[in-house]
């Protein structure tokens, strides 16, 4: 048995180290460690409650909007509000930007770079791959950073700015729209929505929002696929991308995009069939993080307890489960959640692969943005657009929204009208869990198992392809 560390990762958020043991040509087991301490549950404890609103955003620059959402859910729980018609839209939508410039962000500058690796200078299509996606100088970084960045200006309509925005309130949005607002947010998606049918897909986004199965996106890919997404079908199909990177296709949505009348995608998990989702369940288990504390605990019971030397310990990351399993979440979570046909289809046939989690992301952007022009178009200027929310002196409650990268959830207690617990569940923290007290390991520590690896030591690219295609987000996952 010989063990490889691999790390640090670029092109990540934050620091991530993977340790493999090898055996006879393959990983046979694998251990990820987030190895930074940042402690925002720490910070949060004692302040105001509102105080969350400005701390929560600066956990990550990316996600932002997804850390402000999750906590103006759990305050609106608390105080037993709900946000005015006109903020649900308003909120929804500032989520969606950040999400679909996330899912875009992962393919175009995290993901696809590692396609023009010397590695593959044999295949047919490298030259193609490494002039359009290498990470400095390819030809789509030049075009997915100003529509990346186009699509952003609507923050400044809907938050006032991004990231960090205050916007987010228990009651709604504090940043009303107004009819010349409204419209600009407008152009702006129509204007996105040209880069994504002319850049990503070669395609209307219905053409490709319809695709109900994998005999559809085959036939797809080689009549009409003429955008970077066809071009990741092919690299895909040569270099199997279908058929590794499995874990355990269990996967879980708190549902998202709430509208007044409901969430666009709805809560669930799925595993072997659609089931309800008991938020009940969900505990963290410290056994293998260098943490103090209760082995194994429900988050609103949750504390933050630095431990270093712990023994048996090797990462600062918590093991999230729901009744004690490993649930796996992002796109292809949420999709496989929702019922989407062409998802479903993925699943059933190869499991949840690599292919399957960039295809689930890029589906998403092709389902969103037609979606969020509607919902743009909803908005009533004439309507306020937050209501008026008065705090409890003592409450516990929680705020659940999917962020880009998948499930992430606030847990707060109030005590005396200050932050007694405050305790946050990211996406990575699911999907980079650590093993927990009965030795099961993470959703990608599982992923990772199995894959060749050659006798001279020298990393591949297929293991990369497997981390990035969980997008990790270690800030988040250490916050």
């Amino acid at each position: 048995m010989t063990r490889l560390v691999v790390g640090p990762f670029n092109r990540v958020e934050g620091d991530l180290e993977v340790s493999l043991d090898v055996a006879d040509g393959r990983i046979a087991s694998a251990r990820v460690n987030s190895p930074l301490f940042r402690g925002f549950e720490q910070i949060l404890v004692g302040k105001h409650p509102l105080d969350a609103l400005t701390f929560v955003p600066r956990i990550c620059g990316i996600c932002s909007v997804a850390q402000s959402a999750a906590a103006a859910a759990a305050l609106a729980a608390a105080a037993g509000t709900r946000p005015l018609p006109n903020g649900q839209i308003a909120a929804a939508l500032t989520l969606a930007v950040e999400n679909v410039a996330d899912h875009l962000s992962h393919f175009a500058l995290f993901f696809m770079p590692d396609f023009a690796r010397a590695e593959y200078a044999r295949r047919s299509w490298y030259e193609q791959a490494a002039a359009r996606f290498r990470a400095i100088g390819g030809e789509l970084r030049q075009e997915a950073l100003p529509a990346r960045a186009r699509l952003l200006q609507c923050m400044a309509y809907l938050a006032g700015k991004w990231p960090h925005t205050g916007s987010l309130q228990p009651g709604g949005s504090a940043q009303p729209v107004g009819p010349s607002e409204r419209l600009r947010i407008f152009a702006l998606l129509r204007e996105f929505r040209d880069f994504a049918e002319r850049v990503l897909f070669g395609d209307r986004l219905e053409a490709v929002g319809e695709l109900d199965s994998e005999a559809a996106l085959r036939a797809w890919a080689d009549r009409d696929a003429r955008g970077d997404f066809g071009r990741f079908l092919a690299i895909a199909d040569d270099l199997g991308l279908w058929r590794v990177g499995r874990a355990n296709d269990r996967f879980m949505s708190y549902g998202a995009y709430v509208l007044p009348e409901g969430p666009l995608f709805p809560a669930g998990v799925w595993d072997a069939a659609l089931q309800p989702l008991d938020v009940g369940g969900v505990t963290e288990d410290v056994s293998h993080a260098w943490m103090g504390g209760d082995e194994v605990v429900a988050p609103e019971a949750g504390v933050t307890l630095p431990q270093p030397d712990k023994p048996g310990a090797y990462t600062w990351c918590k093991a999230p489960r729901l009744h004690g399993r490993t649930m796996e979440v992002g796109a292809l979570a949420r999709q496989m959640v929702a019922g989407h046909p062409l998802v479903r289809d993925l699943v059933a046939r190869r499991g949840g692969s690599v292919a399957a989690r960039v295809v689930a992301r890029l589906l998403e952007i092709a389902l969103l943005v037609p979606q969020m022009a509607r919902w743009a178009m909803r908005i009533d200027p004439a309507q306020p657009f937050c209501a008026e929310v008065v705090l409890p002196q003592h409450a516990q409650a929680a705020g659940l929204v999917e962020a880009a990268r998948g499930s992430l959830g606030h847990w707060l207690t109030i005590r005396g009208g200050a932050l007694h617990r405050y305790q946050i569940i990211a996406p990575t923290t699911w999907n980079f869990s650590p093993r927990d007290c009965h030795g099961q390991p993470g959703p990608l520590e599982t992923a990772l198992v199995g894959l060749p690896m050659p006798a001279d030591r020298n990393v591949p690219a297929l293991v990369q392809h497997v981390v990035r295609s969980f997008d990790p987000c270690m800030v988040c996952t250490v916050h």
